[in-house]
């Protein structure tokens, strides 16, 4: 969310990064509706100072003139009263205008329409080569009887998957080998439940528009979070933090839920594209410095690809272009790992900066050394997520006889087995 003083002072700056970010958002309409308001409530209060002052009058006047300055004064007040719901309708309605609003992009970010124009920024690690037909994630797991698809779809629908033997063992030993890394690098390790507030998803930006997203529970008026990031995001919502209490530095586990609505037919076999996964989400809550916000968004990239590099996956970096960054975010950088039977790289980290778009909309401040109250920065990133990381890690490691090697740092997880599954007879 911006601040409307800031949307009304660069009107032009706000209307470029619709177009930018492919918004379709009037906001010549929003400023329109931002006046009437602003016109309604001078008048409402024009019509209360008027009142006021009158009343003021009333114990020194004469008998005679009494009646009629309580007179005016109950009309003054009944005519405030008339203007109040006007100005709470649209009010509610510029509100919602505002949740539409996007960040401003940064300078630096590349200009793009969509993930086409994403810009490609580092490679890292070989891509394998094999001297024998590799096979897929999902025949790999299949093969070793590590998943169960068809079964699991019957219990509880398309999209699901259930793990199995040591494809488990594995998922905990990445998840606990991520949150060591962060552990180390201190931040604060934290669960969070499944479930959210609709003001946590419109506190992230998450909603309105993307409802379509979310799993909700009418009868408790909650949702399933799509990531620990909605959560904690609130934690601090309406507080006045002290800067000497920043960053701070959460890493969020959780199981996240994504009602992956308008994706049918794309990425359904496997584990690419599912309805719940489990997930560590770093996040950072800092001051009001781009400069800051641009050091930790560094340091959660380079966290990311030690998780990767940690797991021996071939990857690439991309800086995110205005069409495909978001609505709240300045910039945003993708981890993508090599998948050999797609031949291509899929995204498995998701690495943003939003400024103070997010703290707007939960009022999240600070007093600065000045004792000036500023709202905070926020920024989130991947540590890692599963079972979508499993799909490279099963087809990079895999080897001629069938079995999976495991990568050095990941051994000490998994009480320093070095090969997954059976040979082949």
């Amino acid at each position: 969310m911006l601040d409307i003083k800031f949307i009304r002072e660069n009107s032009e700056i706000v209307k470029k990064a619709c177009q930018l970010k492919n918004i379709n958002l009037d906001i010549d309409a929003l400023l329109s509706l931002d006046k009437e308001m602003v016109g309604l409530k001078t008048q409402e209060q024009e019509l209360l100072t008027q009142k006021n002052a009158i009343t003021a009058k009333i114990p020194k006047a004469s008998p005679e003139e009494r009646p009629k300055l309580i007179a005016e004064s109950k009309s003054l007040d009944e005519l405030a009263k008339n203007i109040k719901p006007k100005c709470e309708e649209l009010d509610a309605k510029l509100k919602e205008l505002l949740y539409l609003v996007p960040q401003i992009p940064s300078d630096k970010a590349p200009i793009g329409k969509d993930d086409s124009d994403n810009v490609e920024v580092k490679r890292f690690g070989t891509i394998a080569s094999f001297d024998f037909t590799p096979l897929d994630h999902v025949q790999l797991l299949e093969r070793n009887n590590w998943a169960d698809f068809e079964r699991i779809a019957k219990v509880s629908g398309s999209r699901s998957y259930s793990l199995r033997n040591e494809m488990v063992i594995v998922e905990m030993a990445m998840h606990r080998l991520a949150m060591d890394k962060l552990m180390s690098k201190g931040f604060n390790l934290v669960s969070v439940p499944a479930f959210a507030r609709e003001e946590a998803l419109y506190g992230t930006g998450h909603f309105p528009n993307g409802r379509d997203q979310a799993y909700f529970i009418p009868e408790h008026n909650l949702y399933l979070a799509g990531t620990a990031e909605v959560q904690i995001n609130s934690l601090h919502a309406a507080e006045i933090l002290k800067e000497s209490d920043l960053p701070m530095l959460y890493a969020g586990y959780s199981p996240c839920f994504r009602s992956e609505a308008g994706s049918y037919g794309r990425d359904v076999r496997g584990l690419i594209r599912v309805h719940q996964f489990m997930k560590v989400e770093q996040f950072v809550i800092c001051k009001n410095d781009p400069s800051e916000s641009e050091k930790w968004h560094q340091i959660l990239l380079e966290t990311s690809e030690e998780i990767v590099q940690d797991l021996e996956l071939p990857y690439r970096i991309v800086e995110c272009c205005t069409g495909d960054m978001g609505t709240g975010k300045v910039r945003m950088y993708d981890v993508e790992a090599w998948v050999p039977s797609e031949q291509k790289y899929r995204e498995t980290h998701s690495c943003s900066a939003l400024h103070d778009w997010q703290a707007r909309r939960t009022q999240t401040r600070y007093r600065d050394a000045e004792n000036k109250v500023q709202y905070v920065y926020t920024l989130n990133n991947t540590a890692i997520a599963t079972p979508r990381i499993l799909v490279p890690f099963l087809e990079n490691h895999q080897q001629k006889d069938g079995t999976i090697r495991v990568p050095e740092k990941l051994r000490p997880y998994l009480s320093g087995m070095s090969v997954l599954g059976k040979a082949k007879a």
